[in-house]
């Protein structure tokens, strides 16, 4: 059973990064599974710290072979400037292979995705304005263009060709933008086709090929569960399967070779974008999280929302999710607090909510229901032991074991790969 999903367990930016890239040198395969480049990963490579949107973590040894997934959506031309940053700092991607069932994004998708953001005024979803939407509602319409489309050029041709027509007439009726050229843009992607065409192949024989050898892979999630298009806070979600049965469809994998799903949950909570969060600080602890966090997305360089920790949506992450163990990341940024809040079940019209509210409505009324811990006020980032941490830090963990239901297994103290405490890795 040499499969591992990590997933994040709230709405993203748990740190999944860091922990992908400590724990991918115990695996062949390292796959990203969903998503594009509307998320990042942070990864330190010597005094380095890289900030990456579409290569899998996994690109930082040289024994680990990435791979985009047919779940992913993909911009060549980031993915492109993603490589050539890496190889300026002596990073190779040259093992890296994409999916050729990975869908493309194009130009004017990332219009579309804007425009469309744009006229929602106060309901607008908070997306990164990537792309990403867009290309996945064309995934579904059957309309999209896939990577591999790239290595057949007069196929791709007819394809842009009808996607061209058919948007230019959006773009132009509809939101009053610039329409685009086929030649032109057929010649750009082209270009893309001399640089990316090596990397682009079935994937999904190659994974399974792999597992069959006995080989270890690793799923790499971006976003949290409650961005998953299903099961998280819709409409204010991703476009994309974020908890960890999108490892599966996100890859051709089959089910039977997961037997661990890892759930990375900060010590508190964040979130960027628009939607309910019911534990958020608009306070001085706010901010303190805020700034000691160093809470702002690798991707738009957004400021995060902060709150406490939200013992609820552990809960619905590990259900969901299947987890297995949990991460627990940055509980150093709560080393000043003299003391420390969970919510342990929502008060929402009076009555007592243990479980995630099935109506947006509902959570978006959703009072926290707190209780609260002793902190430890000293500094922990020199802990490398689990007993080396001071008796209400140990306290706070088993009490997040407690509520969740799920085994503690790595706890973060701190942004370098040494600063981690595997606790029962």
């Amino acid at each position: 059973m040499p499969g591992t999903v990590l997933v994040g367990a709230q709405w993203g930016d748990e740190g999944k990064g860091k922990i992908t890239d400590l724990l991918a040198r115990d695996f062949d395969y390292v796959v990203r599974f969903q998503g594009g480049n509307n998320a990042g990963h942070t990864v330190v490579h010597g005094d380095k710290h890289l900030a990456l949107h579409l290569v899998p973590s996994g690109v930082m040894y040289d024994d680990v072979v990435p791979v985009i997934g047919n779940g992913c959506v993909v911009d060549p031309k980031v993915l492109l400037n993603e490589i050539d940053t890496l190889a300026e700092s002596g990073v190779s991607a040259e093992r890296l292979v994409i999916s050729s069932h990975a869908q493309m994004i194009m130009p004017w998708h990332i219009d579309l995705d804007g425009a469309s953001e744009k006229n929602l005024g106060t309901q607008k979803i908070g997306t990164t304005k990537r792309g990403i939407g867009p290309t996945y509602q064309d995934k579904a319409q059957r309309t999209g263009m896939r990577m591999g489309d790239l290595l057949d050029p007069e196929y791709f041709r007819e394809r842009l060709e009808a996607a061209i027509a058919s948007k230019n007439i959006l773009l132009k009726d509809v939101y009053g933008l610039d329409t685009y050229d086929v030649d032109a843009v057929y010649d750009e992607y082209m270009g893309y086709a001399k640089r990316l065409g090596s990397h682009i192949a079935d994937t999904v024989t190659l994974l399974n090929d792999a597992m069959e050898a006995g080989k270890n892979v690793f799923f790499e999630g971006a976003q949290g569960t409650l961005l998953d298009i299903d099961h998280g806070t819709y409409p204010f979600v991703t476009s994309s399967s974020t908890t960890a049965a999108g490892a599966s469809t996100g890859s051709g994998v089959g089910m039977k070779w997961i037997n661990r799903v890892v759930g990375i949950t900060k010590a508190y909570l964040t979130r960027v974008g628009s939607g309910p969060f019911p534990t958020e600080l608009n306070d001085e602890v706010g901010e303190l999280l805020t700034t000691v966090g160093a809470e702002f997305g690798v991707t738009t360089g957004r400021r995060r929302r902060c709150g406490w920790f939200d013992g609820v949506i552990i809960k619905y992450a590990a259900r969901v999710n299947g987890l297995t163990d949990i991460c627990l990341t940055k509980l150093d940024v709560l080393d000043s607090l003299e003391t420390i809040k969970i919510c342990v079940a929502y008060d929402i019209d009076g009555k007592r909510v243990e479980s995630l509210p099935d109506s947006l409505k509902d959570f978006t009324n959703a009072k926290p229901i707190y209780e609260e811990l002793p902190g430890w006020c000293e500094d922990i980032t020199g802990c490398r032991k689990f007993e080396d941490l001071p008796a209400n830090a140990q306290a706070y963990v088993k009490r997040i074991e407690e509520i969740s239901g799920v085994k503690v297994s790595i706890v973060a103290v701190g942004p370098d790969r040494d600063q981690t405490i595997m606790r029962s890795w």
